[in-house]
């Protein structure tokens, strides 16, 4: 479901647009946040993570990393799976003088309403997040839509499965979640570009002796669900 097309992206400026004087100063006397995603340069020493280009993803026990990947290596879709819950994330680039999670989080909204479902916002520990309840062909599936707009990123994350049902039930995956890194290049990119991600160096050559990979959504988690990306593309 969700597989009609729609509009082009509203944003075709590039993200690189001069910020306010007061952006500029508070970004530059923000101090470090208590918990992420974060910006790289805000990151905490000492923990191991999962290089995958734009996103760091914090090694915890427990937590499957699924990343399906095209035949350069560029990475297409990250999900994370634990127990009967999954994560699915996605970086994109956002302006200097401007969050953008409010105009996607309305246009994913705009999607499922079209759709038949009743999308519900919410005040959650990130601000204003989005949660509903989809018919897929295995039956009703619970669905939480989360956004952190950073400095020149926002951060898309999707809960499925228990920890879209109840947020008390993120457990690890909330955990990956407020680990999360953010490693923002310097190129001028559209606002709403994915930015770019790759295999680490393991799975790179474990994906070399596997022509066909594996579908990196987990077995409980509908394969058909389609939502309308940040770049104005629908994303599965």
């Amino acid at each position: 479901m969700f597989s009609r097309k729609r509009g082009g992206p509203k944003h075709v400026r590039p993200d690189d647009a001069p910020q306010s004087a007061a952006l500029a100063k508070s970004m530059g006397d923000e101090p470090a946040p208590r918990h992420g995603p974060y910006d790289s340069r805000h990151a905490p020493d000492g923990v191991q993570r999962l290089d995958l280009g734009s996103l760091l993803i914090p090694a915890i026990e427990g937590v499957e990393v699924r990343v399906q990947a095209n035949p350069d290596g560029g990475v297409e879709q990250i999900v994370l799976v634990h127990g009967d819950s999954a994560l699915q994330l996605g970086v994109f680039a956002a302006p200097r003088s401007e969050g953008i999670w409010d105009e996607v989080r309305a246009e994913i909204a705009a999607a499922m309403k079209s759709d038949g479902a009743a999308p519900q916002e919410f005040d959650g520990p990130y601000g204003v997040e989005l949660a509903a309840r989809v018919n897929t062909p295995e039956g009703p599936a619970d669905v939480r839509f989360v956004g952190v707009d950073g400095p020149r990123w926002m951060v898309r994350a999707l809960f499925q499965g228990l920890a879209a049902a109840d947020p008390a039930q993120e457990g690890v995956l909330g955990e990956c979640l407020r680990g999360l890194v953010v490693v923002r290049d310097e190129e001028a990119r559209p606002v709403r570009e994915a930015l770019p991600l790759r295999l680490p160096r393991e799975m790179a050559e474990h994906a070399e002796h596997h022509a066909e990979g594996e579908d990196p959504t987990p077995p409980d988690v509908a394969t058909n669900q389609q939502f309308p990306g940040p770049n104005g593309r629908h994303v599965h």
